[in-house]
């Protein structure tokens, strides 16, 4: 459980609301009937189920009341202001009324194929995670190919139980995902492996040495060692909750050095790509790298070009 300072000021950077909220009634020691109380001497009004089910997650605050009596509750808790609204999508009100997650049908262009492998490994798609760090690095070979990538990954679970992560890896065109290698690293080891041929993407279940309680954090590393697909021009990374730090360094071989390299973002696939800016390719390593305090839903990556 979260009861301390450093966790309260963790879990209001990463979120998500619920788990902020329940670290902040922890940390304050404060029951949900004595918050009732001190709201309703600001003059609002909210019930000790509703503020039940916003800590537990159940459900989340979206009409403009329940907006306000969150700002309230970041007075009662002693909260820096707009901590909490934040979390509820870090946007306006009208942001709010959407899901906190994206599906992975509106991140991958494989529409629906990540879903269909998901639900034939039994697990529902949000999984119970959400990262707090995540640096990955990405290998192009010679023949301009994906050779693999590695990640180094944290995460913290926001409900009880979690035991496991769902890895996916979608290659270039021309993909073997049945050649493709899982390799679990430190605190994990490989579970179930399912791909589709078609679209090049596979998710490989990587299980924890323990079951996670709610509010706690996991570190884990693990990759996927490609190089069956042809030329690629871009490596993505789709996002389905806000918070968290996102770190993707790309490596070129000396063979194959890109022309250009740009950074970008989307809200989703399809949409117009915004946040480009230039990335220098260092002449030692040959590498470019963007970094991404504060992820939001969406899509990171960087594209380059060959000639």
């Amino acid at each position: 459980m979260l009861h301390t300072e450093a966790d309260l000021t963790q879990a209001l950077r990463t979120g998500p609301f619920h788990l902020a909220l329940r670290a902040a009634l922890a940390v304050r020691g404060l029951p949900l009937q004595r918050v009732q109380h001190h709201l309703a001497g600001r003059g609002i009004k909210v019930g000790v189920t509703s503020l039940s089910y916003w800590q537990q997650g159940a459900r989340r605050p979206q009409r403009p009341e329940s907006l306000r009596a969150v700002r309230g509750l970041e007075e009662v808790l002693g909260l820096p202001a707009h901590s909490l609204l934040r979390l509820l999508d870090d946007a306006s009100a009208a942001e709010a009324e959407r899901p906190a997650g994206r599906s992975y049908r509106s991140l991958l262009e494989a529409s629906g194929v990540v879903e269909h492998l998901i639900a034939g490994l039994e697990s529902p798609v949000d999984g119970g995670l959400h990262t707090v760090g995540h640096h990955e690095r990405v290998r192009i070979g010679a023949a301009r190919e994906l050779r693999g990538r590695d990640s180094q990954h944290v995460v913290r679970a926001h409900r009880d139980g979690v035991d496991r992560y769902l890895a996916i890896h979608r290659g270039d065109a021309g993909c073997d995902p049945a050649r493709v290698e899982v390799r679990a690293g430190e605190n994990c080891r490989t579970g179930r492996v399912r791909w589709d041929a078609g679209t090049g993407v596979l998710v490989a279940e990587l299980l924890f040495d323990t079951r996670l309680r709610a509010g706690e954090t996991y570190l884990f590393g693990y990759g996927f060692e490609d190089g069956t697909g042809g030329p690629g021009r871009e490596y993505v990374r789709g996002f389905s909750f806000a918070g968290g730090q996102y770190v993707l360094q790309v490596r070129f071989d000396e063979a194959a050095l890109p022309a250009r390299c740009h950074r970008f973002a989307q809200t989703s696939t399809g949409a117009t790509r915004s946040g480009r800016s230039d990335l220098t390719l260092s002449g030692r390593h040959r590498t470019v790298h963007l970094v991404e305090q504060g992820v939001r839903p969406g899509i990171l990556g960087i594209d380059w070009e060959w000639e």
